[in-house]
């Protein structure tokens, strides 16, 4: 009797030769202004509402808020107003209710239990929810301050955590106050929003035969967002684009999740470069797919890539995805690398500790592959962009390289191999030689899980930048602050290179004890032409969401938004 599986694995077949991915959500995200919708805000089975918190006083950090008897109540304004009306105060009163999760700094993306209620002429009972969006900003000369990206990205995971939470929700409406959109896009506001809804849908089912992970907000047939807003503005067709480009980003995150989750013995380096051929055909002829396999990165001369991957039981695949746009004018031609260990053991320095994470070292190549996938869907003009994965495993066996070895780099660079564990930077040295001088990229950045060092500096939810140049480090900074996948430029000290310094190579793959990140760092700048424009972006914190035990998805926003820039 044959077993059917609903995912095959190298347990009982060979490697595995593909990956699943995971189905986009079916919910639909549609936005209005409410001048312009005739029908009622409240008819939806779900209607959320966001309120801000009064601003925050400067005496309120001096006082404990349980030390406070009273505290500002909660002010509804514009169609949230009309609505508490309706509802005879009872939005205030719930408000009132959760106090102390909105007033005065509340957290952003709260929510409050649901509350049911029947709306005068309504019919039938609605659910309503409050949306907490943090403090209103305090207006100054006449000027209330705009809302951070992050507030709008926050209340859109909120949205979808309340899709999941509720029970036979069909519709649901989304009001926010006509402060949500003051001094910003409301078209930029609703990509961020749709980029970060749809995320928060995400569920990972892939590898379950039993019981699924409940997934609610797969019963939300409509999600409809209302925005109040001042002045005529953008019409339906800009929303409905602003929400498909938000989308195609979340598409590109949803990869970038599937590949890091995936375990060794379904994603490998054949299956990775299956994925990236997939990427390509999704993309509509805008991205074209190179795979170089073993002979082909020989005949390069790729040897610290090749002597990674020598011990390992799938094949080499050196992915390259080249993104062309549709009107064929280039302004700027860039490179983004992405580390792509499918499985690091550490090799004969083999780890002895935190191996069962081991599958998210590819987070920098998920990063990059995902990015690639939001950008064949997005289409930007005026820039050509490389996806660069040197796809490999860092396994033990009679062939795996060993302390000692000398590998020599495709530009002909030796490198005396101190420790295997130190491997990562081993495969990125041949990619950005490939990027630098096959491709001929005029900028480069590169992302990786590179070092504990830079997660013992910046922990968990920040990644690292080094880079020589102040406008690339900029550029970063600015895209960082508007995905909310956060940097920090950390420092590339030039005196830390001695020691990397070899005896009998030209480059050893290890620094001393202290300043790992920045020898790493220091490490990739050997195979960049120094002239051009190139960061080293550490993620080895952030790719990895250790509160929910999955991937984070982190780093294929920071790199869509830096690609669509290049063409400006």
């Amino acid at each position: 009797m044959s077993v059917e599986r609903p995912f095959v694995t190298w347990t009982f077949d060979k490697h595995c030769e593909t990956m699943g991915w995971s189905p986009a959500p079916t919910a639909s995200l549609s936005a209005v202004s409410v001048a312009a919708d005739d029908r009622s805000v409240d008819d939806a089975d779900l209607v959320i509402v966001g309120v801000f918190a009064p601003p925050a006083n400067d005496d309120d950090k001096e006082n404990n808020d349980d030390e406070k008897e009273e505290m500002d109540p909660i002010v509804f304004n514009g169609k949230g107003k009309e609505l508490d009306e309706m509802l005879g105060g009872a939005l205030t009163e719930l408000a009132s209710d959760n106090s102390k999760a909105f007033q005065n700094g509340g957290s952003v993306g709260t929510l409050t239990p649901a509350l049911r209620a029947v709306v005068p002429g309504g019919g039938k009972a609605r659910r309503f929810v409050l949306l907490g969006l943090g403090p209103k900003g305090k207006e100054k000369d006449g000027v209330i301050p705009k809302v951070e990206s992050a507030t709008i990205m926050k209340a859109a995971s909120a949205v979808a955590s309340a899709c999941h939470d509720q029970k036979k929700v069909k519709s649901c409406n989304v009001l926010l106050p006509p402060e949500i959109v003051e001094g910003i896009s409301s078209t930029g506001m609703l990509a961020d929003f749709s980029t970060e809804f749809f995320s928060g849908l995400y569920v990972d089912n892939r590898y379950r035969n039993g019981k699924k992970v409940e997934v609610k907000a797969e019963d939300v047939e409509s999600v409809k967002l209302y925005l109040e807003l001042s002045e005529e503005g953008d019409v339906a067709s800009d929303y409905d684009a602003a929400i498909s480009s938000g989308a195609a980003i979340a598409r590109g995150c949803s990869l970038t999740k599937d590949i890091v989750n995936a375990p060794h013995n379904v994603l490998n380096s054949e299956s990775l470069a299956d994925t990236a051929r997939r990427v390509a055909e999704e993309s509509g002829g805008s991205i074209t797919c190179e795979i170089l396999g073993k002979e082909e990165c020989e005949a390069r001369g790729m040897g610290a890539y090749l002597g990674v991957a020598r011990g390992s039981e799938t094949e080499p695949q050196f992915i390259h995805l080249t993104y062309s746009p549709p009107n064929g004018d280039v302004k700027k031609k860039v490179g983004c690398v992405g580390k792509g260990l499918l499985f690091d053991t550490g090799g004969y320095n083999i780890k002895t500790s935190m191996m069962e994470l081991m599958k998210f070292d590819c987070g920098g190549a998920a990063a990059v592959l995902g990015a690639a996938r939001a950008i064949g869907s997005l289409k930007p003009e005026g820039v050509e962009a490389h996806f660069i994965v040197a796809a490999c495993e860092n396994m033990i066996s009679a062939k795996a390289f060993v302390p000692s070895d000398i590998l020599t780099a495709s530009n002909n660079k030796t490198i005396e191999i101190l420790n295997t564990d130190a491997e990562g930077r081993l495969t990125l040295a041949d990619a950005l030689v490939f990027a630098d001088k096959e491709c001929g990229c005029e900028k480069i950045i590169e992302l990786s899980t590179l070092t504990g060092a830079c997660m013992v500096s910046l922990g968990l939810k920040i990644c690292g930048v080094w880079t020589d140049d102040d406008d690339l480090a900029k550029e970063i900074e600015d895209i960082s602050k508007a995905t909310g996948d956060k940097s920090w430029r950390m420092p590339l000290a030039k005196e830390y290179a001695d020691q990397l310094k070899s005896k009998i190579a030209d480059i050893s793959n290890l620094g001393g004890p202290y300043g790992g990140a920045i020898t790493a760092a220091l490490f990739l700048t050997e195979f960049v032409d120094k002239k051009k424009p190139f960061a080293h972006i550490d993620i080895a914190g952030p790719a990895w969401d250790k509160e929910k035990g999955e991937a984070s998805g982190f780093g294929a926003k920071l790199v869509t938004d830096w690609v669509r820039k290049q063409g400006d």
